[in-house]
């Protein structure tokens, strides 16, 4: 099935740069790997080296490279698995991740470690995109 038909919501939000990115991986891995999560797995994986999710789209980085240290990992180390930052860039700044948190609307940043910041960004994102969605729906 062709990306475009499998594209998640959050990248339908997001600039055509995201979404081509997206597609093209994803049609390639599904070349190569078939259809199903490991071609889903893939293409995000690339989508997370040149973009961050923020809120309920995902927005170009600042700086391309892994987006935390499960997306650094190559070959079997990374098949197996592990807790991932889910598309916020926790290798970014900490001003950066204040200033993302500061967009979301996140309460109590400004008290925030780093890890903190990771964990609160990505809390945000993932009410702002079932926000997105019940409002696609409704």
């Amino acid at each position: 099935m062709p990306a475009r038909e499998e594209m998640p919501s959050t990248l339908r939000r997001s600039s055509k740069q995201a979404q081509d990115l997206w597609a093209t991986v994803h049609d390639n891995a599904v070349e190569q790997y078939g259809e199903g999560e490991r071609a889903h797995r893939t293409a995000f994986s690339a989508l997370k080296h040149s973009f961050e999710k923020v809120g309920d789209h995902w927005e170009a980085k600042v700086e391309k490279g892994p987006s935390d240290a499960q997306a650094a990992r190559h070959g079997v180390r990374a098949r197996r698995g592990g807790e991932t930052a889910g598309g916020v860039d926790a290798n970014a700044s900490k001003a950066h991740l204040y200033d993302v948190a500061k967009r979301l609307g996140v309460q109590g940043r400004s008290r925030m470690t780093k890890a903190q910041l990771v964990e609160a960004i990505g809390r945000a994102n993932e009410m702002a995109s079932r926000k997105a969605l019940e409002a696609e729906r409704d």
